[in-house]
């Protein structure tokens, strides 16, 4: 009786044995790929930035006069109006790999800067859009998250927001919109946010 047990455990104790070799062996294919990368990323030069799409704000529907005296509403405002005369772009989902083996180790510190204000754009809108929903301005909030998934920021809680007022106002075909854009987002949040779209 011993025998059968004796033979599972040393079974088990190989099969373990096994298991941790090929996942150290993975590990260092892994590190290896990406060294590997990296440094063909270093040796790429200068490429035009042609091909970038640049964020511009669109502020003509945002609620400026609401709360307008708000320290935390005036500071957001006038950042965004700051950060419109900016290059922003959006390259959420993309490694300074990514960057640098397409455009070119050269361009990587002007791309940092474009995505950069990209995210500071973002938290702008959302600190915003969450102040004014804070305060019960709900509608004048729509414009804000609105805009944040037009220029495709992967804020959660903008779709959820938004998915729950469109329900709310019968606007179906609006949550619909809202599934096609997080469908195209780069990001880690899509799922996410595709799994509370296909709920509501």
């Amino acid at each position: 009786m011993k025998y059968p047990v004796f033979a599972s455990f040393i079974i088990f104790i190989l099969l373990v044995r096994h298991n941790i070799r090929r996942n150290r062996r993975i590990e260092e294919n892994s590190e290896k790929a990406f060294w590997e990368r990296e440094r063909k990323a270093n040796d790429v030069r200068r490429k035009p930035l042609d091909d970038l799409v640049y964020v511009k704000p669109d502020m003509s529907s945002f609620p400026m006069d609401v709360m307008a005296d708000d320290p935390e509403v005036t500071e957001c405002r006038e950042l965004i109006k700051e950060l419109s005369n900016e290059k922003i772009v959006n390259l959420t989902g993309y490694t300074n790999t990514d960057l640098k083996l397409k455009y070119g180790v050269a361009n990587l510190k002007q791309l940092s800067e474009y995505d950069d204000r990209f995210t500071l754009l973002v938290q702008t809108i959302r600190k915003w859009a969450d102040r004014l929903w804070e305060n019960g301005y709900t509608v004048e909030a729509v414009p804000l998250l609105e805009e944040q998934v037009r220029i495709h920021a992967d804020v959660t809680s903008a779709y959820r927001k938004l998915a729950v007022y469109y329900r709310d106002n019968n606007e179906p075909e609006k949550i619909e919109n809202l599934r096609k854009t997080a469908e195209n987002l780069n990001s880690s949040s899509k799922n996410v946010i595709l799994r509370y779209l296909e709920e509501i």
